[in-house]
């Protein structure tokens, strides 16, 4: 039996989108939506998709994903975090609603560092969170700023989101590391102005005034670690190293602060960090590898080639195409981890994004920051689940909180739609060679 493009496209997305209501993990979902496919279809085999995962696997850049996880571990667990805490609060804890601002603050420093959004929200928020209920903080408040607040991990670089699309598109992941910057500080600011606007309408009151002693004792205390995002982006855009080489300087570089400079990691500790590690990035490396079987299956049937012809069909400019983008990746980041949509989703998309003479770049952008917003919207919500928990609520009490403090933040996204120079003009500066 030969499938249909209809009949096989119904099979794999009704399949997978039954199995999450089943709430099946994604990763298992997505390979076992392929099975009645496989199956019932005379050319494909199981060694066909057992290859698809191989391939998915053998890539040297994904190499970077378990590497800067580690890195982010070995920070949490380092006491690092509370280095870059304590410069938040002296850089903006002089502001109205300065613990607010902190958070925010800590947000950007420690996106610079990890590239992971979860592991800000966990290592952040567990200090964070607490601290603000405590100096009087709305915890619906503290809990939506700090889930908000912890996406900027996969948006201002190094990001492990940019490192995964680089590796699957194909695009340069130093560009996306240049791309990203601006559009990270942007968001961060616009988080900064809704904390400004919180403290002024509940009268949150400044977190401490700093003097110059501990300005330069927290700039001190913090200054060797600030350095590793220096390491990672300008090896990268210099083309000093790969972005996986990398990855393993900044997990080395951290090992060492927390074992030798600040000796906060002791050598029992380091076992118990290399196994969590392993076990969050085998969880994100499986979900590529059936990911990948399920979008190359979608190809074989030529779903793309249909999504193109409709949205051709349709006449859409640069603009509405980059809305229609946007939304897609909204919506599927609400159900969806954002690897496993950067391999569906953002593979299909590619050839409708250059149809209309979008950017890779840019669609990069668009696609890696609207899957971020994911991270923050239920069901899946992830950062927002980790940010709950730590602060003893369900999510539900604090959707109200997330939604306000989100809006300023789409709103960036709109303006960079409408301004893709925004994003684009650092790499067009530092990385020209990236847009031949």
């Amino acid at each position: 039996m030969i499938l249909s493009t209809g009949l096989a496209c119904a099979l794999l997305v009704g399949g997978f989108l039954l199995l999450v209501i089943l709430r099946v993990p994604v990763a298992f979902a997505l390979g076992i939506a392929t099975i009645p496919v496989v199956a019932m279809d005379l050319r494909l085999t199981p060694f066909i998709i057992i290859d698809r995962m191989f391939q998915s696997y053998n890539s040297f850049i994904l190499l970077a994903v378990p590497f800067f996880l580690l890195a982010a571990n070995l920070m949490n667990s380092g006491k690092i975090t509370d280095k870059l805490i304590d410069l938040a609060r002296v850089l903006t804890g002089w502001m109205p609603g300065g613990l607010g601002h902190v958070n925010v603050a800590v947000s950007m420093l420690f996106a610079g560092i990890s590239g992971s959004s979860t592991a800000d929200a966990a290592g952040c928020g567990k200090i964070l969170i607490p601290s603000m209920i405590k100096e009087g903080y709305d915890p619906r408040f503290a809990i939506a700023l700090t889930a908000c607040s912890s996406v900027m991990g996969v948006i201002i670089p190094p990001s492990i989101l940019m490192i995964v699309w680089g590796g699957v598109m194909q695009v340069s992941v130093g560009a996306l590391f240049l791309a990203g910057a601006i559009p990270g500080l942007m968001i961060g600011f616009a988080l900064m102005a809704t904390v400004y606007g919180y403290a002024k309408v509940y009268n949150y009151p400044i977190a401490e005034k700093p003097t110059l002693k501990t300005a330069f004792k927290a700039f001190k205390g913090a200054f060797l670690a600030m350095l590793t995002p220096v390491f990672v982006i300008y090896g990268i855009v210099a083309g000093v190293v790969t972005p996986t080489e990398s990855a393993i300087i900044a997990a080395g570089y951290s090992l060492f602060l927390g074992m030798v400079v600040y000796r906060t990691v002791t050598v029992r500790e380091v076992g118990t960090i290399l196994y969590d590690t392993g076990r969050f990035a085998s969880i994100s490396l499986f979900a590529i590898g059936t990911a990948s079987v399920f979008g190359w299956l979608l190809a074989f049937y030529k779903v793309p080639l249909l999504i193109i012809t409709f949205m051709t069909d349709m006449q859409l400019g640069s603009f509405e195409t980059a809305l229609a983008i946007a939304f897609l990746f909204l919506f599927f980041g609400l159900f969806i981890d954002a690897i496993p949509t950067i391999i569906i989703l953002g593979t299909v998309l590619l050839p409708v994004a250059a149809q209309a003479d979008i950017s890779p770049i840019i669609f990069a952008i668009i696609g890696i920051i609207s899957l971020a917003f994911g991270l923050v919207t239920p069901p899946y919500g992830l950062c927002l689940l980790i940010s709950a928990s730590i602060g003893g609520m369900n999510v539900t009490q604090v959707l109200k909180e997330v939604v306000i403090i989100l809006i300023p933040m789409l709103l960036i996204l709109l303006l960079i739609i409408i301004f893709p120079e925004i994003a684009l003009w650092l790499p067009k500066q530092l990385m020209p060679a990236s847009f031949n």
